[in-house]
């Protein structure tokens, strides 16, 4: 697997190595010295670079299934990457890949990650592989991120919605599974989703307030605090994609792979995991 240094890819690697031997997974990261601590367990830790193609052959060497982590890549940069990614794995032998999609994967989205989610699963579709897309829910971490922005108990912010939020543990117990099942189904899962879908006003909790601001003024406040422009862009249509309902699913898929209802509480307020126990999730 690739990314096993990066907060989802290192807990998939601890929920895969809890149900397989180690002697038997191997990762990729661009930097072996961070990956010590697998390597001392008995993980097979190699060199891969998605940037550099000529190091992918020997990281996807001998594998029989292999997850591709998604980059952070934007425009054309993420599906080039993934790209170079897929073909390595075809011409390594590779016979199944699972890949980090998102549920809200689309070309007409908004949010621009969501066109290299979609172009990705084109490339996969393509690629002659069996392949696997875990159409992943938003990362309930991003509430965590975004509260640091808050000033004086109020948070401003261009656009809200509903969205699924949901945790990279449960994420990451679900790719494990599906990595280890030979016969799960070939393209993208349902929505791997928590158990509802909230706006960033209730997730934030009580003691902060949202409040909605003018979306060219906050294009020009991010640029004005130094944020690349394509990065301030691509926040700018992570808030519209949320207003537009684009993230607005939940799906009982998660709970029927882990077994569980998913956590459904990206921080703490009125959003609480005995409150989100209802019908399965997203």
């Amino acid at each position: 697997m690739t990314g096993a240094t990066g907060r989802l890819g290192g807990l998939v690697v601890e929920r895969l190595l809890e149900r397989h031997p180690a002697s038997e997974v191997a990762v990729s990261v661009r930097d072996p010295e961070r990956a010590t601590a697998l390597a001392e367990r008995g993980v097979d830790v190699r060199r891969g670079d998605f940037a550099d193609p000529a190091s992918l052959g020997t990281a996807f060497a001998g594998v029989g299934t292999a997850l591709v982590v998604s980059s952070g890549g934007l425009g054309e940069e993420g599906p080039r990457l993934h790209g170079a990614a897929i073909t390595a794995a075809r011409e390594a032998g590779v016979g199944r890949l699972v890949y980090t999609s998102h549920q809200g994967a689309g070309a007409d989205s908004a949010f621009d990650p969501m066109h290299t989610h979609a172009r990705t699963e084109e490339l996969l579709a393509a690629s002659g592989l069996r392949w696997t897309a875990l159409r992943n829910g938003f990362y309930a971490s991003t509430i965590a991120m975004l509260l640091q922005q808050a000033r004086d108990g109020v948070l401003r912010i261009p656009g809200d919605g509903p969205v699924s939020w949901t945790t990279h543990e449960d994420l990451a117990e679900a790719a494990a599974l599906v990595l280890l099942d030979d016969e799960a189904p070939d393209g993208p899962t349902p929505p791997l989703t928590a158990g509802r879908a909230v706006e960033v006003a209730s997730a934030v909790g009580p003691e902060v307030r949202v409040e909605l601001v003018d979306p060219d003024a906050h294009l020009a406040a991010m640029l004005g605090h130094g944020v690349p422009e394509d990065r301030a862009r691509m926040v700018l249509g992570m808030f519209a994609a949320f207003a537009a309902g684009e993230f607005d699913v939940v799906d009982p898929h998660l709970a029927v792979l882990l077994g569980r209802e998913p956590v459904s509480q990206p921080v703490s307020g009125p959003v609480s995991a005995s409150a989100a126990s209802g019908p399965a999730p997203r």
